[in-house]
């Protein structure tokens, strides 16, 4: 070992040396535990990104239902687009929905198998979340440009879905897309939730949206959605 070499050793050992002790004293990062429960909640239409409104009002009543159960709430990463009359852009937006609420039921199910997964959404919310369900792609959509069904034993780590102002048949129709059809793995775990005079799910042909549209959070429905789930946890 020449003498120039040996200085340029030291400092390297005496920097591994401080590396080890410094490394000792930094915390290190835990995994997040995983949660009693997870709601997964897509907003309806033109809601800031988050749950929106009515999920914000439904995980509350939730949480005051369930105890010392841990909730945790994950919102679906999508537009939530209001652009109806462009069909192209508005079926993107909701096949965006499911995909990503598809893929983070899974994801949950894969990571943290003893969670109880809650499935949500109102409004267009609830077309992606209804569709999220489904045994099978509907009639006419091209397979190639929608997600996939779930598995069929995804739907046993699935503990109840919650619907708010659901679209009609009727009124999907008027936009050429196909009826939301919960699938029979979730029928029996499911609650649709409608308010009298909310024409978007009370199947009333054409218009807009009334104002019962948007009183779920004060008229006793997400309390009721809410007594449904907590029952099924």
């Amino acid at each position: 070992m020449t003498a120039r070499r040996l200085p340029r050793l030291l400092g390297v050992a005496v920097m591994t040396v401080w590396a080890a002790l410094l490394t000792g004293f930094l915390p290190s990062a835990a995994a997040q535990p995983c949660p009693d429960v997870e709601v997964i909640f897509a907003r309806g239409t033109g809601e800031p990104p988050g749950v929106g409104g009515v999920g914000q009002s439904f995980v509350d009543a939730l949480r005051s239902q369930v105890g010392g159960k841990t909730v945790d709430v994950y919102p679906v990463n999508y537009a939530a687009s209001g652009d109806f009359n462009d069909t192209m852009a508005f079926a993107q937006t909701v096949i965006d929905g499911i995909r990503d609420a598809g893929g983070h039921v899974q994801s949950t199910a894969a990571n943290c198998p003893n969670t109880r997964i809650v499935l949500g959404g109102y409004s267009q919310g609830a077309a992606v979340a209804g569709f999220v369900t489904s045994a099978e792609i509907p009639p006419g959509v091209p397979a190639t440009l929608v997600p996939q069904p779930l598995p069929p034993e995804i739907a046993n780590h699935v503990a109840a879905v919650a619907l708010f102002g659901k679209p009609s048949e009727a009124w999907t129709s008027q936009y050429g897309a196909p009826a939301i059809v919960i699938g029979p793995a979730y029928a029996a775990k499911t609650i649709q939730l409608c308010a009298q005079g909310d024409t978007i799910c009370d199947g009333t042909p054409g218009g807009g949206p009334t104002a019962a549209h948007a009183l779920y959070p004060v008229n006793g429905m997400v309390g009721q959605a809410a007594t449904f789930v907590a029952g099924r946890l």
